[in-house]
């Protein structure tokens, strides 16, 4: 589904991302692991289009879309979670989730399967988004993703400053949008462990380049741990 090679990327002088590949593949989870300040957001950017990249080829669903702009890669069906949710805290969820619509007909409802995924915003539906939890905030921001089908979801960090049981819940829902078998993920990932519970492909950045990769059920072999704690 999502195809990157030869990426480069250059902050001023900084040469951020050096020559990065990766795929990720309908039905799987892939996780992206590495230390702050090694590329893995700047790599998102580029991917959304935030930042252009200097050389290097984004492929998605076989078309190149390294010079698309972030609306046109959202319409062609790419969902995006920032990392600190970026959701809108004056919003109430229900128009926060209507956001995650807004390419579509003005009519269109949002999809009831996010309260199937995530009961706790139907209940909140009149809520502003400001005043949710920190965990029911991550929720609002995957289910504002999720709202226009995506059939690539990426997620910078969703366990970040999460409560025990909401990063179980979200780990649930990653895992079941991937054996649906017709979404990819992208997931970036500090949390060791939640990442080896979902990772079918993983990737371990450092200092902008891929130093391993390999499949999920090989990360304790391969001292993947290890490598991430550096």
């Amino acid at each position: 589904m999502l195809s990157v090679k030869n990426v480069n990327q250059y902050y001023g002088g900084s040469h951020i991302l050096r020559n990065v590949s990766l795929e990720a593949r309908l039905g799987e989870v892939t996780v992206l692991l590495g230390r702050n300040g090694v590329g893995k957001t700047t790599l998102l950017r580029s991917l959304m289009g935030l930042v252009p990249i200097k050389t290097g080829s984004i492929e998605f669903d076989g078309r190149p879309i390294q010079n698309a702009a972030p609306y046109e890669r959202a319409r062609a069906g790419i969902g995006f979670v920032p990392q600190g949710r970026e959701i809108f805290a004056r919003l109430t969820v229900q128009d926060n989730l209507r956001m995650g619509l807004a390419y579509q007909r003005g009519s269109t409802p949002i999809p009831t399967e996010l309260f199937g995924l995530f009961p706790v915003l139907k209940q909140m539906m009149g809520r502003r988004g400001g005043d949710l939890s920190g965990g029911q905030q991550q929720q609002l921001a995957i289910a504002r993703a999720l709202a226009a089908r995506p059939k690539l979801l990426i997620l910078d960090e969703p366990t970040e400053g999460i409560q025990p049981s909401i990063i179980k819940e979200i780990g649930r829902v990653i895992r079941m949008l991937a054996d649906r078998g017709d979404m990819a993920i992208l997931l970036v990932e500090q949390y060791y462990d939640f990442a080896r519970e979902l990772a079918d492909e993983y990737l371990v950045m450092q200092r902008g380049e891929f130093i391993a990769r390999g499949r999920g059920k090989d990360m304790e072999a391969d001292g993947v741990r290890q490598l991430v704690a550096i």
